[in-house]
């Protein structure tokens, strides 16, 4: 049976996403995403050219984050932290670039990129004092990264063992604070 270009470049992503996920950009090759995917290397190659531009696709990620000016401005940080929760839990190109930005400088600076252009605007929504708006991000991210690094990478127990509802109560009102305090 033959695949048309788009089911090959999807079969490609998702072998792509399961490798780098497991083993780190460092580690995956393009012969064992090949491999995984049951094709040619010269295949994702001429799908993608490189294994940088392979990367790049696999951990495209939209944080799809809420539009919380529409929310009770008392609720943010319970949203945020349980939408976070739903994209961690849900999209293995979260994971991916979580485990690989610790150790490759390329994917830190995608995933600073991907935090700044997305969580920024929602945080200027927010707030009214735009000076103010790239320290409240950053404090929101790294709340966000270090909850998510902690529960899904390190398996730290007792962030791990918590659940979601004990998360949100934890860490909504430290988020509430960052956002809109």
């Amino acid at each position: 049976m033959r695949r048309s270009s788009e089911d090959t470049k999807a079969l490609i992503l998702a072998a792509a996403r399961e490798r780098f996920a497991a083993d780190g950009y460092e580690r995956a090759t393009i012969r064992a995403i090949a491999a995984d995917a049951a094709i040619d290397p010269s295949m994702v190659m001429r799908y993608f050219g490189s294994k940088e531009k392979l990367f790049a696709a696999a951990a495209d990620v939209d944080l799809r984050l809420p539009d919380l000016a529409g929310l009770p401005r008392e609720t943010v940080g319970t949203a945020l932290i349980s939408h976070f929760l739903d994209r961690w839990e849900d999209d293995e190109g979260m994971m991916i670039l979580l485990r690989t930005g610790v150790t490759n400088e390329a994917v830190a600076e995608r995933m600073r990129g991907i935090f700044a252009d997305q969580l920024g605007p929602l945080v200027a929504g927010l707030h009214d004092d735009p000076a103010q708006v790239p320290l409240r991000s950053g404090l929101a991210a790294a709340q966000v990264l270090g909850m998510a690094l902690c529960r899904y990478v390190l398996r730290l127990p007792p962030v791990a063992a918590m659940s979601r509802e004990e998360i949100v109560h934890w860490l909504g009102p430290t988020l509430q604070r960052y956002l809109v305090g």
